[in-house]
């Protein structure tokens, strides 16, 4: 674990500046007596860092109480619940470069809380997007998300299955490079209710999501230059009508509109579905015969591109931050520190997530030497991070997918066409950015 000393002449300036008083002590600090409540991220994936906090709780004599753990759709709605009935009493919460712009003002600036060299320990780009209006409002973890391509290796080496795929699609079967080719091998693996070709979330910001880092691999565009919405264009019908088909073919669960990130891990980790376009924190999982039914026959290659050429990528990360209103600051910050330390992301990171701090992707790609697996999701994930891109700039985001994501379903489930479906998304989310001023 790394201690450092804050200096004198940057605690000075921090005291100067009428910031909150900075560490006066090597981290991660001596709090006795002090119990931080939590609201955190929820999911197998996570429990391994969540053991951690024991160990922080000895270091420094404090004690943290979660409060809250569920997924981040739902610490959403408790958050904004939360800040509209004014009982932020809590000090951290999990937090993601996608949903932190809704909530300005409700978490401090961790600049004035930790010495600069741990957040010059991170990688510039994470810290950036952690940036809001000047301020550092979380600190990155070792879950820096953008997906790739998961899928079961034996059934490409199946050399029936190859020559009658070559007989009905008319090219080679090998795991897929483009999303026609996800489509048509979905469609090809898919013998339901025992197996799917292919899954995908299809509720929540979830959906919007990937809908969105489809429409961005058809040609299309989100906002607009001017932010208004574009996504109801032939480029996003084309998009949606992806998902559409696959439902309507059955190459897909029948529930994969209730579905979110736990239930794709599970689905694909239990052998019944080919291929799964997933986060880079279920690497280890499916590769784990105590937890998957498919370890030691997982491929992993870089995302599918679009018609257009360009690869889907929608990306983000995830974060820890502290609330203004926290009685104890220092040792909240503390703790966001500790959950996200070195020792702490190559923690996470040797599951497979992507770490946020430089020093760590060095030792993970040190470490990969000599693991096949390791090696192959390395690669994957540092190629799929290239075609890396998140959300659209706007603070309604969340808002947004909120409303558009039934439309979406609408669509998926042969109740609107997809043109009908995307111009009253459309209307809905015009609506919503103008109430927010931004149009």
């Amino acid at each position: 674990m790394n201690r450092l000393l804050f200096s004198a002449s940057a605690g000075a300036l921090a005291m100067a500046l009428g910031a909150a008083p900075a560490f006066a002590q090597e981290l991660p600090g001596s709090f006795d007596g002090v119990t931080i409540d939590a609201k955190l991220i929820g999911g197998q994936q996570y429990e391994a860092l969540y053991a951690r906090i024991a160990e922080w709780e000895e270091a420094t004599g404090a004690k943290v109480n979660v409060i809250s753990k569920k997924n981040h759709f739902e610490l959403d709605k408790e958050i904004k619940s939360d800040i509209a009935t004014g009982s932020i009493g809590w000090c951290v919460g999990s937090n993601h470069s996608s949903f932190a712009p809704q909530y300005p003002g409700i978490y401090t600036d961790l600049a004035a809380l930790l010495p600069q060299e741990e957040i010059d320990a991170f990688v510039p780009a994470n810290i950036k997007a952690s940036t809001l209006d000047g301020r550092l409002v979380m600190l990155p973890r070792a879950q820096f998300d953008v997906s790739a391509l998961y899928y079961q290796k034996s059934l490409y080496e199946d050399e029936e299955k190859k020559a009658e795929f070559k007989e009905k699609y008319g090219y080679d079967l090998a795991p897929p490079d483009t999303w026609q080719e996800v489509a048509d091998q979905a469609k090809f693996f898919a013998n339901p209710p025992d197996f799917y070709g292919t899954q995908y979330a299809g509720k929540e910001e979830a959906i919007n999501g990937r809908f969105y880092e489809m429409l961005v691999a058809e040609g299309g565009e989100y906002l607009d230059a001017d932010g208004r919405p574009a996504f109801n264009s032939e480029a996003g019908v084309r998009a949606l009508q992806w998902f559409v088909d696959l439902y309507e073919a059955k190459a897909v669960p029948a529930g994969t509109t209730n579905y979110l990130w736990d239930d794709l891990g599970q689905g694909f980790a239990s052998g019944t579905v080919a291929i799964n376009l997933d986060w880079p924190g279920w690497a280890g999982f499916f590769n784990d015969p105590e937890s998957s039914k498919v370890a030691g026959d997982v491929g992993v290659k870089v995302q599918p591109k679009g018609s257009s050429g360009v690869r889907t990528g929608w990306s983000g990360h995830h974060g820890f931050s502290v609330t203004e209103s926290c009685a104890d600051k220092e040792a909240a910050a503390s703790l966001v520190w500790f959950l996200t330390n070195e020792d702490s992301q190559k923690l996470e990171a040797a599951a497979g997530p992507l770490p946020t701090r430089t020093a760590v992707w060095e030792w993970v790609v040190a470490e990969a030497e000599g693991d096949a697996y390791r090696q192959e999701v390395l690669t994957a994930f540092q190629q799929a991070a290239e075609h890396a891109f998140p959300v659209p700039q706007t603070a309604s985001w969340i808002e947004i997918s909120n409303a558009v994501y039934p439309e979406l379903q609408a669509a998926i489930l042969g109740d609107k066409s997809a043109e009908q479906a995307l111009d009253d998304a459309a209307e809905k989310a015009t609506e919503i950015l103008e109430d927010a001023g931004e149009l």
